[in-house]
């Protein structure tokens, strides 16, 4: 899978830009805010169809603007491809084309670009609170399985409307009408959350563990452990049984919810512990250890795409290497020899005479 060329009109701070890329490394080099993030932005992009940075459609949009245009070809699946997207300033729904025709969701998009980013966030994702290691999964699960997406987003849907009913049944006692309804419909949906979640994290951790292994030279042994609804006694049992336990607790915490107006049942509290041994790195792991796991879960997520999809992923790594000290920058680099990679810095470095260097500033293209 490669990355031919990028056209972009009017999105972030580029008026115009167009660029074609190396087939291995391409080095994005300029000063801070002149743009480089969001060229890997727009790439993201055209890849899952939303933003990693921002749910506002309007501020991917230059300022002034009543749209943008992003395009790009790409080689994958055998053959050169065309993916486009339109975003609109006010309510207007974006347009997404892929090879020139347009289609009606992002559900479109896995497996003509697929990607893989790396940003200095993701250092301390094993750090902080669960949101960024469900989105970590939900990320990967969403360019290997189409019908992923589909349920997720459809549970995000029962769940908002589950919350506003939760959160106003005081004032309108009706609203507690069609809340079975909804528990049942978050139940179905969110046991095939739980089911892939649960597989992913075993892939993702046995894959993560070799990563490190190799790095601490045999020293430390990572491991993950997935954690969902408390009645699912094991998340790997056939759905209809996720779906009955998911249940039960609903049921369980029914008053609960009602007392508090939160939605405090479901798989949108899922969560993953790393471990080495048998220290868990959240609490316990030093800065260098919670790094090199959180390195270990990034090339694993990319070795798991490309067993899946039979073809290399495209790495965006946005100005990570510059947060890491020689020996992991050393070992990124030694993981990253076959493939496709986008590399943002503000200096050359160790980046010499390595793939194709483009220049940007002030939204603009220097060189080449």
């Amino acid at each position: 899978m490669k990355l031919l060329d990028l056209q972009l009109y009017d999105f972030r701070n580029y008026e115009k830009l167009d660029v074609s890329f190396d087939p291995g490394v391409n080095l994005i080099l300029g000063e801070n805010a002149q743009g480089k993030t969001n060229l890997l932005e727009a790439v993201s992009y055209l890849s899952a169809g939303k933003s990693f940075r921002t749910a506002r459609t309007q501020e991917l949009i230059r300022f002034g603007c009543d749209f943008a245009d992003l395009n790009a070809n790409v080689f994958s699946l055998g053959r050169e491809q065309s993916i486009r997207a339109v975003l609109f300033a006010g309510k207007r729904p974006r347009q997404l084309f892929v090879g020139g025709v347009k289609q009606k969701s992002a559900a479109a998009l896995p497996g003509i670009l697929t990607t893989v980013l790396f940003c200095p966030e993701d250092l301390l994702v094993l750090k902080g609170g669960s949101q960024p290691r469900r989105k970590l999964l939900d990320n990967a699960l969403c360019q290997l399985r189409p019908g992923y997406a589909a349920a997720l987003a459809e549970y995000g849907r029962l769940l908002d409307s589950k919350s506003r009913i939760l959160k106003d049944w005081r004032e309108k006692p009706d609203l507690l009408e069609p809340l079975p309804e909804y528990n049942y419909r978050l139940a179905q949906v969110g046991a095939i959350l739980i089911a892939h979640r649960a597989r992913y994290t075993e892939a993702l951790g046995k894959a993560a563990a070799d990563y490190h292994h190799a790095f601490s030279a045999g020293r430390e042994a990572l491991r993950l452990s997935y954690h969902t609804v408390s009645t699912v006694k094991d998340p790997f049992a056939a759905k209809s049984v996720l779906f009955e336990e998911i249940l039960a607790h609903q049921e369980a915490h029914y008053r609960a919810e009602l007392d508090s107006g939160q939605c405090l049942t479901g798989p949108h509290k899922d969560d993953f512990e790393a471990f080495l041994g048998d220290i868990p790195v959240k609490a316990f792991g030093s800065q260098g250890q919670t790094r090199t796991a959180a390195i270990s879960l990034k090339l694993a997520e990319r070795e798991l795409l490309r067993r899946d999809t039979g073809e290399e992923p495209v790495l965006l790594l946005d100005d990570v290497l510059s947060e890491l000290d020689a020996a992991r920058q050393d070992f990124v680099l030694n993981q990253i020899t076959s493939g496709q990679v986008l590399i943002t810095c503000c200096e050359m470095g160790q980046f010499t005479e390595i793939g194709k260097t483009i220049e940007i500033r002030a939204g603009g293209l220097v060189c080449t």
